[in-house]
């Protein structure tokens, strides 16, 4: 037998735990992973929007080189043209 009707009025009588997600959650301004940078491999501009974050990245000439969100980062793999690049804790 379903005692579907039981929890649900406990749920609206408030007789329900609030759980404390706080801490697996990143707080607004903080970031849970280094952002990557790309560098494009193109003839011409390009310009990317996120699909994440909806930022709009842009790559104005062969060679150059661009911070992008860690979020928006997976999809901008897909590109041919974007290739991941790792920099040495120097050069930043």
């Amino acid at each position: 037998m379903c005692n579907c009707g039981k929890k649900r009025n406990e749920f609206s009588s408030g007789q329900h735990i609030a759980i404390n997600n706080s801490q697996s959650i990143p707080q607004q301004g903080k970031k849970m992973w280094p952002d990557i940078y790309f560098q494009y491999t193109g003839k011409t501009a390009l310009t990317v929007t996120g699909k994440i974050t909806g930022k709009n990245y842009r790559f104005s000439k062969t060679g150059e080189t661009g911070l992008i969100d860690y979020r928006d980062a997976s999809g901008m793999m897909a590109i041919p043209v974007l290739k991941k690049i790792q920099f040495d804790r120097q050069l930043k």
